[in-house]
């Protein structure tokens, strides 16, 4: 495999996660303000400024980004006990529930359709990604994925 089939692969399960959260309320969003929403996942109450920052996206860009971000439910801003005079940003309680439920889903369903006349090898291919996830992504218990995830004493189940 070459640096471009890797590409084309990692687009392609993509789509097929998209397909799998169809209807999800992240889905349609542009990079940037998905880039702006991710952050606030990992950086809860952050100031306009230390988004832009992290993000590498421009100020002006981040409040733009925030404002729609909120007037559409994902976002909530409060002022700064501190300095009354930054915003600080936090995923709103709805959204957050919203996105824990979109992790949550199957992509079985998803997965056979991309594989079409290949659907007998379900089980080997969902085993693949199973432990290329577990291989490449060791950040999974990392602070974005424990804010949308429900606690729980039970290890996580990945659905196939």
């Amino acid at each position: 495999m070459d640096a471009l089939e890797l590409i084309q692969l990692g687009r392609q399960l993509t789509k097929i996660g998209e397909e799998a959260m169809r209807g999800s309320r992240t889905q349609a969003l542009p990079n940037g303000p998905s880039l702006v929403l991710r952050d606030v996942f990992a950086n809860r109450d952050s100031s306009i400024s230390q988004i832009a920052e992290r993000t590498g996206l421009p100020q002006s860009y981040v409040s733009e980004s925030v404002a729609s971000l909120t007037q559409q439910g994902m976002l909530e801003t409060r002022a700064d006990p501190a300095d009354k005079r930054r915003t600080l940003v936090r995923v709103s309680a709805d959204h957050r529930r919203t996105v824990a439920s979109k992790a949550a889903t199957p992509i079985g369903g998803a997965l056979a359709r991309a594989l079409g006349d290949r659907a007998e090898d379900l089980d080997a291919v969902a085993g693949s990604l199973e432990n290329l996830f577990e291989r490449l992504v060791p950040a999974a218990s990392g602070p974005v994925i424990e804010q949308i995830r429900p606690r729980s004493r039970e290890p996580r189940r990945r659905n196939a």
